[in-house]
């Protein structure tokens, strides 16, 4: 039996006032994240000083934040906005292009995280050949080969989707043209999407952060091989800001993926809630977490604010 409609007034009243406050918070990330993102790009390209390895994955990391949050918030806050209306329609082709443009970013996250692990555990486990094996040339081609790799990976996957043939429902139940939700309405087969979908979660998700877990472990058994205390200490404080990133971007993303597209288990809203905050805190947080914890960062932002 429905309610009448005088009762439900109350509850559409407080679910909208829910989703304003979600669409300003979600506007309040994409702003932090553009300025604090282009604000560590730019201390990094000015400063002769940072044009180090390190930095210049750093600075990659940023660029790819901004990116990722461009290609998912602004949509994110029209669907939430439009929700239930016909101008939430996208075109088929223009679907596969934010498919295709979320899935790169988020898989360059993911590798990018895993270039930081590389120059911690060369800095930190092989402190006398450190200038000579990660070099700024050596750090430039591996950020280009995971560009590289993640452009032609996302085409391959994004190109198959193209072979499915969609007869009945074509609403997609995501906050954006999401891969699984997609494949998952197609009349015909999609054992083939299933598979690269199962694939690209090891290879983009997974198999980054085992490198970066086996890193630390790594990193953790040279520090403790050290006699003096400071040094345990200095080494394991130039990973503390690279930890904290490493948490908040795969630990969400793995729980989210791993119970939803496998086991199926978690409630299709409360998957869509989840996945948006996944998707768009940690290029909110990066930067943030880069700027006060890393001494060089702070040092020069700060110089450049009392420049200004």
């Amino acid at each position: 039996m429905s309610l009448p409609y005088a009762n439900q007034r109350p509850f559409m009243r407080s679910t909208i006032i829910r989703c304003f406050v979600y669409i300003i918070f979600l506007a309040f990330v994409y702003v932090v994240t553009v300025v604090c993102n282009i604000l560590l790009v730019y201390i990094i390209a000015v400063d002769r000083r940072l044009h180090t390895p390190k930095f210049l994955a750093v600075g990659n990391l940023a660029v790819i934040d901004i990116m990722l949050n461009t290609s998912t918030i602004p949509g994110m806050i029209k669907t939430f906005l439009f929700k239930d209306n016909f101008d939430n329609f996208i075109p088929f082709n223009l679907c596969l292009v934010q498919m295709f443009f979320y899935y790169v970013f988020g898989t360059l996250e993911s590798y990018a995280l895993a270039v930081l692990a590389y120059d911690r555990l060369i800095a930190i486990c092989f402190p006398l050949r450190q200038n000579s094996v990660n070099t700024l040339r050596s750090m430039s081609c591996i950020v280009g080969l995971t560009w590289s790799f993640a452009l032609g990976i996302i085409a391959f996957a994004t190109g198959i989707i193209t072979r499915l043939s969609f007869c009945n429902s074509l609403r997609v139940f995501s906050y954006f043209c999401d891969y699984a939700p997609v494949f998952r309405l197609a009349c015909n087969d999609y054992t083939m999407q299933w598979s690269v979908a199962s694939l690209l979660t090891f290879l983009l998700l997974i198999g980054p952060f085992t490198f970066i877990l086996l890193s630390y472990v790594t990193i953790l058994v040279t520090v403790f091989r050290m006699k003096s205390l400071d040094s345990r200490v200095k080494a394991l404080a130039t990973c503390v800001e690279h930890i904290i990133l490493v948490a908040v971007f795969y630990i969400p993303l793995i729980t989210i993926f791993m119970i939803g597209f496998y086991l199926r288990l978690i409630d299709p809203d409360q998957r869509v809630l989840s996945l948006s905050l996944a998707s768009c805190l940690p290029p909110c947080i990066n930067p943030i977490v880069y700027s006060l914890k890393t001494k060089d960062i702070k040092i020069r932002a700060l110089a450049l604010l009392r420049k200004k």
